[in-house]
Formats: structure tokens, sequence, C-alpha cells
């Protein structure tokens, strides 16, 4: 592949070439630049692979999009999924400027159309397991319709499953006994806008981040709400929250079915909501794995190795029977 310009050969190949040896890395090629001319050496598959890969990179890269190392990997995800995707309609889809002017965007084929269902439907279930992108989406989502005036205001809710005896160790009132529980919420709204414009908004009340237990008997005009964590809810917070949904709003509900901290004997709303509500055509269920997850490279062989081990339990169970 050929490249006139050579300030995209720059940006396509990365720093010291540092791009083309993740591609090397995790396609096991050897990729040559020379001048303005890239070659791909290696089995036909990985290499027709990478040529798509490239050619769809310096393509983004000519709109304007900054190629980071991280997105090598999240592209050739997309790609062995399935060849034909066209990159652009992922990768260019801006969600949101952060205030540190980072662009949030669907780094895999199930965030576009996670995100395509937030814009179109009002209520949508983010299901899967943790590191892909499910709170954080919406949470860009939700600034992104504040901004633009689509909604008056944010409200961002979990559970706090250990609200009986446990809190009643903990030092301070109510809101502080449970402040703990909503930091993630707290670390992904600063991740998208400075400290002091989240702080006056969180003052006004324009953004409020609350306990699940403190919606009971609200109802939500002109909102986005999140609720976070939701496979912690009970059936009956569950329908409480859903039924909070007043005119102009909207709510996305995130979780992840394998982490449920509930006692035995409590069922989790969020399973049985996919159950109850999977036949109503308004609300949408989008389901993520970990392929794709986004965190950390080892997040998504971790996510595996525990899928393995209760998979190795649930067989041993069964064979005692």
């Amino acid at each position: 592949m050929v490249v006139d310009d050579n300030q995209l050969v720059q940006r396509l190949a990365g720093e010291r070439n540092a791009h083309l040896k993740v591609l090397e890395k995790q396609l096991d090629v050897k990729v040559h630049l020379r001048g303005n001319r890239f070659t791909i050496t290696g089995e036909p598959y990985d290499v027709e692979l990478g040529d798509n890969l490239l050619r769809q990179l310096a393509g983004l890269a000519a709109k304007g999009y900054p190629v980071y190392e991280s997105d090598i990997v999240y592209a050739l995800r997309i790609l062995r999924e399935d060849r034909r995707r066209n990159l652009k309609d992922i990768f260019l889809d801006q969600v949101f400027i952060t205030s540190s002017k980072r662009v949030v965007t669907p780094k895999s084929a199930r965030q576009k159309e996670y995100i395509e269902a937030i814009r179109r439907y009002d209520v949508v279930f983010g299901i899967g397991p943790a590191g892909t992108g499910k709170t954080y989406l919406a949470m860009a989502l939700a600034v992104a319709a504040m901004a633009a005036e689509q909604v008056r205001r944010i409200v961002l809710v979990r559970p706090a499953v250990e609200a009986g005896e446990k809190l009643g160790f903990l030092p301070g009132d109510l809101a502080e006994k449970v402040n703990p529980y909503l930091r993630p919420l707290y670390d992904a709204l600063h991740d998208m806008m400075d400290y002091e414009h989240a702080s006056r908004l969180l003052h006004r009340g324009a953004i409020e981040v609350a306990p699940l237990a403190f919606m009971r008997g609200r109802t939500l005009n002109d909102a986005f709400a999140i609720l976070d964590e939701a496979q912690n809810t009970t059936r009956e917070q569950m329908k409480m929250f859903l039924t909070r949904l007043g005119l102009g709003s909207k709510a996305v509900i995130t979780g992840d079915i394998t982490q449920i901290d509930l006692p035995e004997n409590k069922p989790s709303g969020l399973v049985e909501s996919m159950e109850l509500l999977k036949g109503i055509e308004d609300i949408r269920f989008v389901f993520f794995s970990k392929r794709d997850v986004i965190r950390h490279r080892l997040v998504q062989e971790i996510i595996h190795a525990y899928e393995q081990a209760e998979r190795r339990s649930a067989s041993s169970a069964q064979g005692n029977f």
C-alpha cells in the first residue's frame, strides 16, 4: 500500500512505528515501511486482514481521526468478526468530547449498536461483563443530551446492596454512608467534564447522583436516567425505577448478570426484566461479551479464565448427581 501524504504515513505508522509493531504482534505478520510504501508478509489470511486494516485506518486518519495503538486491537476484533465492516461507520461516530479534549467514540460493533439504541429508544438495557463501556458510553450520551438541551437533568443511580446492617457500622449520616457505592458514577462524570463545572451542576441539581432507594415516589421528567449495577436490584427495585420515567425522559439500565451480589433467596431484578420486558417493542436490550472489553488487554483474558472455571464447576456439580 502506498500513501502519498507523509504526515498521514506518520499518523498511520505511529511514533517509532509503534502501530505497525502492534499489528505485527496481533496478526503474526511482518510489516515493512520504506518511504511511503507499506508491505505486509505472512500467511495469506493474516496479510489480507492486515491490508484491509491499514487501508481503512488510512481512510480514518485522512478524516482527522487520531489513531491510537489500542485502536489497532479494537479494529482487528471488528474485522475478524466481519471483514466487510466499514470502520468509519464505527470510529467516526463522535458521541462526546470530554473536558480533556478526548473524543468518545464506539470501539466495537456492539458499542455502536448500543449507542444507536440509546439514541433511538427511551429505555435501553446494556448487559455484559465489566470493561465493555456500558456505563461510560451512557454517561457520555447523557452529558451530550444535556449540552444539546434535549434533557434538563441527568440522574445517576446505583443500588447499595449492603444497605442493611453493614452500613450501620460506617461513620456519618445516610448520604455519607452510601457515597462510597456511588463513587464510580462520580468518576465517570468527572471524566466527561471538568470538576468545577460538574460541581456547579451537582449543586444546582441539574445532575444528581443518588442511591436507588432515593428514587421512590418520584417522577423524572425531561431527564436522562442511568441505573448502574442493575444486577443488584431486586424485582421491586427494578419495577420502581422503570416506573419513575416521565415525559421527555430516557432511561439506560446497565449491569453484569454474572456478578450478582444479592442474597441467594433474592432474584435479580435485571435477570427478571430480561424475560418480562423482552416482548415490548420500544424497549431495547443490547448484550455485550468479553470481545467488547476495552480496558487493559488482560481484562478480556481474566473474564475468559473465570468463565472457564465456572463451566468446570457447573460440569462437576452435574456429574455429582
